[in-house]
């Protein structure tokens, strides 16, 4: 959601209805207060659709330190939560913490065309992985919920060169990669080598596709991240310019067990959601999953 939702929005309800009406086996958790907070409703709601718990997005602010108590509050709610809704919590299947840094104002009006002079001091990314390591570890100590990172366009980890620094900053036993295809390409990367570059991190994918020539026109004419999602920057899976079977061999290649997760940001009033989603189903049903 984040911004992008739809007018009038959905309720949670519909929106897990319509997961589980397209065959999709689980959900990620989205906003907080999108979804129950109570864990006996919101586990009567997944089981009633037949479908899991996997993940929740989870943006803390790590660069500065003294707001990692804060954010370890923020991410032990939430890891609390998950692990009422799961038995047996691990790195093969979740569910995730998935941590990502928060935006700011300059890194999402620079989005999609970073370099050097946006990047943080090297005080903020000792912050960023000491902060990162601290959650992680007190959130699989209470829970046992493990942690993957999210580079994401709009905040301070989201080129690959940002997304390498962070990996050999942090424990790979403590925290993990989750793996964003549009983010990835947006960010300048081939999404496919940066799979192979991370692959042994990766434990969490999302796949979203991105449509190349908005990204060029969003860079040309500098528009902010809004800005470029509003325009069509992702799209429904095939729509775009990535190779998910590629994706797919490299996954298989790396013998990948976990979740495969599809985001959809296409702006409001552009597509039905339920089409898209059944259409994305189908998509990856005719590439074998």
């Amino acid at each position: 959601m984040g911004g992008f939702g739809l007018d009038p929005m959905p309720t949670y309800t519909e929106v897990m209805d319509g997961i589980a009406a397209c065959g999709f086996a689980g959900t990620e958790l989205g906003d907080w207060g999108f979804m129950p907070d109570d864990s006996m409703a919101l586990g009567h709601e997944l089981a009633s659709r037949g479908l899991q718990m996997i993940g929740a997005f989870t943006p803390v602010r790590l660069s500065s330190g003294e707001a990692h108590a804060e954010s370890e509050k923020t991410a032990l709610r939430t890891a609390r939560l998950l692990k009422s809704l799961c038995d047996e919590p691990s790195r093969g299947g979740g569910p995730f913490v998935i941590l990502a840094e928060a935006s700011t104002p300059e890194r999402m009006a620079a989005a999609g065309r970073i370099g050097p002079e946006h990047g943080m001091s090297d005080a903020q990314w000792e912050a960023v992985a000491a902060g990162a390591e601290r959650i992680a570890a007190r959130v699989c100590d209470e829970t046992g919920i493990p942690t993957v990172f999210h580079h994401h366009a709009g905040t301070p980890v989201e080129t690959l060169e940002e997304t390498t620094r962070f990996l050999e900053m942090t424990d790979p036993a403590l925290i993990g990669l989750c793996y964003d295809s549009g983010h990835f390409a947006y960010a300048g990367a081939d999404p496919v080598d940066a799979l192979r570059r991370f692959g042994e991190r990766t434990w969490h994918v999302h796949f979203k596709d991105f449509r190349p020539e908005v990204a060029e026109q969003a860079r040309r004419d500098q528009w902010d991240y809004h800005h470029a999602v509003k325009g069509g920057l992702f799209c429904e899976l095939g729509g775009g310019g990535i190779d998910f079977r590629a994706l797919l061999e490299e996954l298989r290649a790396m013998d990948y067990r976990g979740w495969i997760v599809v985001e959809d940001e296409m702006p409001p009033g552009t597509r039905d959601p339920l089409q898209n989603a059944k259409d994305d189903r189908a998509y990856l049903r005719g590439l074998g999953l």
